[in-house]
Parts: C-alpha cells; sequence; structure tokens
C-alpha cells in the first residue's frame, strides 16, 4: 500500500521491554498501593485494554500520572539494559533508506526512547511524541501528523497494544499492530487493525518497500 509517514509505539514496540515491565511492576504497585499480581494474572491480563487493567489493579484514576511518571524515571535508569527486538534496526534503517518518514509516539520519555534507539537511529526519526498520558495518544498523533505535514490517509500507527489501537482509530489513522509485544495475537485480530505483522520485515512490505 505505501505510506510516507509511520508512527511507532516504543516499549513493546520497537523494544523489547516486557521483562523490566514484569519484574517492576509490583514494586510500583507497593509504592503506590494498588493490588500486586502473580505471573498467571498477569498473563491474564496481557494486552487487556489499559481501562480493565487500571479497574482490575484498582489504580485510583488520580493517581494515575505520577505512577506514569515513576514508571517513566525507572525506565530511564533501565535504558542501558534495554534492547530493540531483532530485526527491528534493519527495518528503520530500510524505512529510511526508502523515504519513509518515521515517528514515536510513547508514553515512555523521549530521553530514554532515544538512549535505546542509539544516535544513529534516533536520527531517524523525525519527530516524538513522548511522555504520552495513558489514554493521550491520540492528541500526540494529531500533533505529530500536523507537524510532518502529512494527511491522515498517509499516516500507519503501529503498536503492540489495544490502546494504540484505539488511539490511532480516535485520530482517523490505519492501524498496524505487531504480534511481538505486550497483548496476545487473538487479541490484537479481535480489535480487527488495519494490518497485523508478525514480523518487522511485514512492515517494510506494508510500507511498500519489500524490493529494497
Amino acid at each position: 500500500m505505501g505510506y510516507r509517514l509511520l508512527i511507532f509505539d516504543f516499549d513493546g514496540t520497537l523494544a523489547d521491554s516486557a521483562f523490566w515491565f514484569a519484574q517492576t511492576l509490583n514494586g510500583v504497585a507497593k509504592r503506590y498501593g494498588f493490588r500486586q499480581i502473580d505471573a498467571a494474572e498477569m498473563a491474564e491480563l496481557r494486552g487487556r485494554p489499559n481501562r480493565e487493567i487500571v479497574r482490575r489493579l484498582n489504580v485510583p484514576a488520580w493517581k494515575t500520572p505520577f505512577i506514569a511518571a515513576h514508571f517513566r524515571k525507572l525506565a530511564a535508569e533501565a535504558a542501558p539494559d534495554l534492547k530493540l527486538f531483532p530485526g527491528v534496526e534493519n527495518m528503520l534503517r530500510r524505512l529510511s533508506a526508502g523515504g519513509v518518514k518515521m515517528a514515536v509516539v510513547s508514553s515512555n520519555s523521549e530521553a530514554t526512547v532515544r538512549r535505546v534507539l542509539g544516535p544513529e537511529l534516533a536520527g531517524m526519526m523525525a519527530d516524538y511524541g513522548c511522555g504520552a498520558s495513558v489514554f493521550g495518544k491520540a492528541r500526540k498523533f494529531r500533533a505529530v501528523i500536523r507537524r510532518a505535514g502529512v494527511s491522515e490517509a498517509d499516516v500507519l500507527c503501529v503498536g503492540d497494544e489495544v490502546r494504540d489501537i484505539e488511539a490511532a482509530r480516535k485520530a482517523h489513522l490505519a492501524t498496524g499492530a505487531v504480534t511481538w509485544g505486550y497483548a496476545t495475537p487473538e487479541i490484537l485480530r479481535a480489535q480487527r487493525p488495519s494490518a497485523v505483522f508478525e514480523t518487522p520485515g511485514d512492515i517494510l512490505h506494508e510500507a511498500g518497500l519489500c524490493g529494497i
């Protein structure tokens, strides 16, 4: 199909941070007074809509900005140990070489995203919309698109969670769901995104760059 701008989520889409998140969650729960969970329940909640997760963990709505800020702080400390998924670096390089604009919209901080990507890959990104609230990605998408000067029809948002799909639809954008992140493939397919990607190479194909 081909797109002029690809907007990527970061955690679970570009960066493999699931293990770090699992190891960190209960410590944050203890600090902020919401319910701790075991590995079985964490697997059960994998990829569920954020509103459902917040409700199940008994997280008071007024605490969510403080919790998100604390997660960003911890992620910054863990950044040296976070890695990109296999194939992501090559995908980003080929998209850049093919003239496709790229951006990152994430609840993580821009500094952390840039550090994990490294200077060269970070420099390939045309824009960053970071520090998004749990339910605030649609606004970040619109701002990135406005700065890029492209139409909604020329944009594909790529993420790994239900909230990524919901936010893209709220902004009237095409959605691409990766199967290697937080949400299960079954949950993602049930949301009927525009495309489902099994490998980073599938994203190149969707962007019309399979031949380069």
